[in-house]
C-alpha cells in the first residue's frame, strides 16, 4: 500500500475523480461526509459520516484509521480550517487542502469589485492576493455557510501549523464528468440546437483564462498526497496552455462535431443576454511551474481526450432545468444583419 488517506468530502466532482485517482494508486482510502450523497460508481473504501460542522467529535474515530495524510476537498472558511488542525494534529502527517484560484486580487479586477489596473499574467503562487475578504457575502444571506467563505484565511491557518504540515492546491475553473455546473452547456446547447454561428464579444473573445480538466486535477492531487516535498508549499494547477474563449468554443466543437462557428461582434451589436459584467481586460491565467518543477506533475490526459469525455457525459447528462444561462435565438440571428452592414 502507499498510505493511508482520509478524504473530507470526496463524494461529488473533483473529489470523486480524486477518490478514484488515490485508490489507483494504491492508497487506503476513507471518506469523511455528511451521506447525504454516496453516488454509484464509487470504488470500495471505508466511509465515516458525520458533519463537517461536528468534525472534532470524530477525533477518536480517526485515530483509529491513522491516516498518513489528508485531503481536505471542501474548506470553506477559517473556522473549519482551525477545527480540522485541531482535529488531526497529532493523528496525520500531512494535509492536502483544495483552494481557488479567487485568491488573487485579479479575481476581484476581474468581477470589477476592485478597479485595477490589471495585473500583469500569469499569476505566479506569490502574485497579490485579493484586498478584501469574503467575497460572496453580497450575494448570500447571512447564515449562509458561503457568507464567511474564504480561501484566504482558510490557507493561512493550514500553512500556519506546523506539527500539520499543509499543502495548498489551488485550482481553476474544473471541467469534466461528473460537473454539475455543466461549464460547457452554455456553447454545447446551442450545438445541440443546430447553431451555425455564436456570437462573442469581442472583449470575451480573446481573453484567457486557466481552466482544468477534473482527471488532471485529480492526478495533481495524488502527487502532493505522495511527495513529501510538497510540506508547506502552495500550488496553482492548470492546464498548461489557457485557452482564449473562441479556441474554448472551438475546443468543445471539435468534440461535439460541430461544423459552425464562432462569429466575434463589436460590444454594442452583442445583444443584450450575451453581455456580461466582467472587466475581460484582466486574464485569468496562472503560471503552474512550480508543481511541475517540485514534483515533477504532467497531466496524463491531453485536452483532445479531455475534451472528448467531457462532451460524452455533458450529453449523457443534459440538466433537466437550464442552469442560469439566457437563450434568446431570435436575437441573435437578429444581430448578424448588422454585422454584414458593417463588413
Amino acid at each position: 500500500m502507499a498510505g493511508s488517506v482520509l478524504v473530507i468530502g470526496g463524494t461529488r466532482f473533483i473529489g470523486r475523480h480524486t477518490v478514484d485517482a488515490l485508490v489507483d494508486a494504491g492508497f487506503d482510502v476513507t471518506l469523511f461526509h455528511r451521506g447525504e450523497t454516496e453516488p454509484e460508481g464509487l470504488p470500495p473504501v471505508r466511509h465515516l459520516h458525520g458533519d463537517r460542522s461536528a468534525i472534532l467529535d470524530h477525533r477518536d474515530a480517526f485515530a483509529r484509521i491513522g491516516p498518513d495524510v489528508v485531503v481536505d476537498m471542501v474548506p470553506i472558511n477559517r473556522g473549519e480550517a482551525i477545527d480540522t488542525v485541531m482535529t488531526f494534529r497529532g493523528i496525520a502527517n500531512r494535509i492536502v487542502a483544495i483552494s481557488s484560484q479567487d485568491v488573487y486580487r485579479a479575481y476581484d479586477i476581474l468581477r470589477g469589485v476592485d478597479p485595477g489596473p490589471p495585473v500583469p499574467v500569469p499569476l505566479t503562487e506569490d502574485a497579490e492576493l485579493r484586498r478584501e475578504w469574503y467575497p460572496y457575502r453580497s450575494q448570500v444571506e447571512p447564515d449562509s455557510r458561503l457568507y464567511d467563505y474564504d480561501k484566504i484565511p482558510v490557507e493561512q491557518t493550514y500553512l500556519a501549523e506546523p506539527e500539520l504540515p499543509g499543502t495548498i492546491l489551488r485550482l481553476p475553473m474544473v471541467y469534466g464528468p461528473d460537473d454539475y455546473q455543466h461549464r460547457p452547456y452554455p456553447y454545447l446547447k446551442r450545438m445541440l440546437d443546430g447553431r451555425p454561428v455564436i456570437l462573442v464579444g469581442e472583449a470575451m473573445a480573446s481573453w484567457r483564462t486557466s481552466r482544468s480538466f477534473v482527471g488532471n486535477v485529480a492526478a495533481a492531487v495524488v502527487e502532493a498526497v505522495s511527495d513529501d516535498r510538497a510540506a508547506g508549499r502552495v500550488y496553482n494547477v492548470a492546464e498548461p496552455e489557457a485557452l482564449t474563449e473562441t479556441a474554448w468554443i472551438e475546443a468543445i466543437g471539435g468534440a461535439t462535431g460541430w461544423d459552425g462557428e464562432a462569429v466575434v461582434l463589436p460590444e454594442d451589436h452583442l445583444p443584450e443576454h450575451l453581455r456580461l459584467d466582467i472587466e475581460f481586460g484582466q486574464p485569468f491565467v496562472v503560471d503552474t511551474s512550480r508543481i511541475r518543477a517540485d514534483l515533477g506533475f504532467s497531466e496524463p490526459i491531453a485536452l483532445e481526450e479531455a475534451m472528448r469525455r467531457t462532451i460524452e457525459w455533458e450529453i449523457a447528462h443534459l440538466p433537466d432545468e437550464l442552469p442560469p444561462y439566457r437563450f434568446d435565438y431570435a436575437a441573435e440571428d437578429a444581430a448578424l444583419p448588422d454585422l454584414t452592414l458593417d463588413l
